[in-house]
């Protein structure tokens, strides 16, 4: 990416972020399918040869603290599900892609020169509540 001007970058960036824009719905995990043995001695699946009930479909994902989390899926939500896993595999390459070809506007960028700055957003912005005049108190009532 070097040899590419600050331009072409930042039309590169462009098209990156309208793919990211374009992911649609993603979750991150994987699915397996899995068979099991009920254990009662006289069904089935405690034949040798029988590979067991099933399939059944198990989500699986890490979650905060390095922990999995799981939920059964039922047969018809697989196929969504993989869907999506695959949505969140693609919105990880285009991040990772958008992150080196910043690093390259970073580099390509004279010194010197200002940084443009994404607008900071405040909470009044996204319709939350007015803020308080400094001078004011929170009390309702004078202390007794």
């Amino acid at each position: 990416m070097a040899d590419r001007s600050l331009e072409e970058l930042e039309a590169a960036r462009e098209q990156l972020f309208a793919e990211l824009a374009a992911t649609g719905d993603f979750r991150r995990g994987s699915v397996s399918e899995n068979y099991r043995r009920c254990g009662k001695p006289n069904c089935v699946c405690a034949r040798p040869d029988h590979p067991g009930h099933g399939p059944r479909y198990l989500w699986t994902r890490t979650v905060s603290g390095r922990r999995t989390k799981g939920r059964q899926l039922a047969p018809e939500e697989v196929d969504k599900v993989r869907a999506e896993i695959a949505n969140y595999q693609r919105f990880a390459d285009v991040s990772e892609q958008i992150v080196a070809v910043n690093e390259a506007i970073c580099e390509a960028r004279p010194p010197g020169g200002e940084v443009p700055v994404a607008p900071a957003s405040t909470q009044a912005e996204k319709g939350g509540p007015p803020s308080r005049s400094p001078n004011r108190s929170r009390r309702r009532s004078p202390p007794k």
